[in-house]
């Protein structure tokens, strides 16, 4: 699987407060939660934001809380891919959960807001598509796969069962 998109830049440590605010939490709609994504980071962020675009973080991306609101927000607000140098262990989990791929890049420190991605999940190649330079990082395996082509755990579930 394939997608491509522009990159939004985060630093490290974008907890989960700043992925969704704690204020918005009386809601599990993703469609209210997409119009508060990465608000306390980027306050412009939900309306600027187009579909298939790519979040880049350095390091930590995901800190803070367990909510699975985080990675609701960001695939509701149309984000195809996470990519960031590391993430936060429980939100990792969460990603896969609510059907979010996500990607550990070294090399994320690398990308800048506006920058053009072609992020190939099977290998792992990630194309700079400006310069057409390539980097690689460990392709998403092909269960992990599996559920965000699903929507995530529950409607994997949901479709084994069937």
């Amino acid at each position: 699987m394939k997608v491509t998109g522009n990159v939004w830049k985060f630093g490290d440590d974008i907890d989960t407060d700043l992925i969704i605010p704690a204020r918005y939490l009386t809601t599990s709609d993703p469609n209210e939660l997409a119009k508060h994504c990465m608000e306390d980071a980027d306050p412009g962020f939900a309306g600027k934001v187009a579909s298939g675009d790519i979040i880049v973080a350095d390091k930590n991306f995901g800190c803070g809380s367990s909510r699975e609101h985080a990675p609701i927000a960001i695939k509701a607000a149309g984000v195809s891919c996470v990519i960031a140098k590391s993430f936060a262990r429980i939100f990792y989990r969460n990603a896969f959960n609510m059907g979010l791929a996500i990607l550990e890049c070294e090399d994320a420190d690398t990308f800048k807001t506006g920058d053009r991605l072609s992020v190939d999940f099977d290998t792992g190649e990630i194309i700079l598509l400006d310069s057409e330079k390539s980097y690689s990082t460990k392709p998403i395996p092909p269960f992990m796969q599996e559920l965000v082509q699903s929507g995530g755990l529950m409607k994997y579930i949901e479709k084994r069962i069937k």
